[in-house]
């Protein structure tokens, strides 16, 4: 059965249009088939073996985070449309095969071609574009591998999904004492430090907490201190559908072992990563040490603390989450702009007062305000610099001012939103942790 190469016709695209048209700005419905269709038409490459291989727009590797996010949307189309579904299942096999061949990975090649971020990375795996490990390179395919099971009701996918929930549960479990267990090193020379590892590519010290470390951010750049907040979150959320999927089969050894180890990140993140803050309250830390440092900050990319709702099934009305979503969206945030264009949160990978149009649909994904998310949804149609697609990020005074011409995981945000916009989106996927990590819940088969 052939991918297919766009959604236009869909029907489930078709009402969504409608609904968006009779929001009264026709860029609405438009721009929502032309990023559902570009990254059908562009970025999927159907591999021999079966498998689907998907750039993340201007680079030619495969991220696991990034291919994962280019998907979700999908997730919503899904009822009777087979080649749809076959399609996530060739892109789940390929990561799963990647996760197995090597978990500190964040990016492949699509062949052993050697071809590489940097030749110069220790990492001399022909497979592997670069070595930077994040946590988050992990969970989000298994996220979702549950999602699509409950969105499908096909379950051909979760034994090679429980394997490559191993391979990340091997790493998971190392990279709780890093200093002591882990021989993972990262080291590139000639860049900014935020590009490589400090002591001897080790990463800055840690203590032992109960989280696990990560090297590199969502954004891949190293992280300040080794225990990103919300990327462990993300993690437990992860483990979670890892223990309904095990459940599902038969390995109830697997599945309280998946539920054992999110239990014990959410715990290091009670201990560790909450803090007190003078205006905002008890809130989220974006990243720890284990050893009293602390920084209070988020990134536009994704698992964010903004974003805690849709990857960490955190409740969007949790009193926590909303102290922490004051914080993020204030100036009290230092990737936090205000401009002529747009308001919204940014990256230390961009340049200073460049707004992310990911963090801007997260916003209005995470919002209990049909305005908001409305006027989220036009400010990113605005905010397109007449090119007709997202970008990494814009200037917050001048759209015109962008990065990235082809940044497809932005463009997989806006269809994300504009669909729960017009009431097809993936909310009812979310929360995969039903209240606690393990718990029991019914899935649809």
């Amino acid at each position: 059965m052939p991918f297919p190469s766009s959604v236009k016709g869909h029907p489930v695209v078709r009402q969504a249009v409608e609904r968006l048209d009779g929001l009264g700005d026709r860029r609405f419905g438009e721009m929502l088939v032309r990023c559902l269709d570009d990254t059908l038409a562009r970025t999927i490459r159907e591999m021999p073996d079966g498998t689907a291989f998907v750039v993340t727009g201007d680079i030619p590797a495969m991220w696991l985070r990034d291919s994962t996010t280019q998907m979700m949307p999908y997730l919503a189309l899904l009822d009777g449309d087979r080649a749809l579904q076959e399609l996530l299942i060739a892109v789940m096999r390929r990561q799963f095969r990647q996760i197995a061949h090597n978990p500190y990975a964040n990016a492949f090649n699509a062949e052993a071609s050697g071809r590489a971020h940097d030749p110069d990375d220790l990492c001399e795996d022909p497979w592997v574009w670069e070595e930077k490990y994040e946590v988050d390179s992990l969970a989000f395919p298994l996220l979702f591998a549950r999602r699509f099971w409950r969105a499908s009701g096909r379950t051909e996918h979760l034994a090679q999904a429980l394997d490559a929930a191993r391979a990340a549960m091997s790493v998971w479990r190392v990279e709780q004492d890093h200093e002591g267990a882990s021989a993972y090193r990262f080291v590139r020379g000639g860049v900014p430090e935020t590009d490589t590892l400090a002591n001897d590519g080790r990463g800055t010290p840690v203590g032992v907490t109960g989280m696990t470390w990560s090297a590199f951010r969502p954004s891949d750049d190293s992280c300040t201190y080794g225990y990103n907040v919300p990327a462990n979150l993300c993690a437990a959320a992860a483990l979670d559908g890892v223990a309904a999927m095990a459940r599902e089969v038969g390995e109830l050894g697997l599945a309280e072992e998946a539920v054992a180890l999110a239990g014990e990140l959410r715990g290091g993140v009670e201990r560790c990563g909450v803090v007190r803050h003078p205006r905002h309250g008890d809130m989220y830390a974006y990243e720890v040490d284990g050893l009293g440092s602390v920084l209070l900050a988020d990134d536009a990319n994704m698992p964010s603390l903004l974003s805690l709702p849709l990857v960490a099934g955190v409740s969007a009305e949790d009193p926590r989450y909303l102290a922490t979503r004051a914080f993020v969206l204030s100036v009290d945030n230092p990737t936090w702009y205000r401009g002529t264009a747009a308001s919204g949160v940014g990256s230390p990978h961009t340049p200073d007062g460049y707004v992310w149009p990911i963090a801007l649909a997260v916003e209005g994904l995470t919002s209990t305000d049909p305005e908001r998310r409305l006027e989220l949804l036009r400010t990113l149609v605005d905010t397109d610099a007449g090119t007709g697609a997202m970008h990494e990020s814009f200037h917050k005074d001048d759209p015109g001012r962008f990065t990235r011409d082809w940044f497809s995981w932005a463009n997989a945000m806006y269809a994300e939103l504009a669909l729960d916009v017009a009431g097809f989106g993936t909310r009812a996927l979310w929360d995969v942790t039903a209240g606690a990590a393990g718990a029991a819940v019914q899935e649809k088969s």
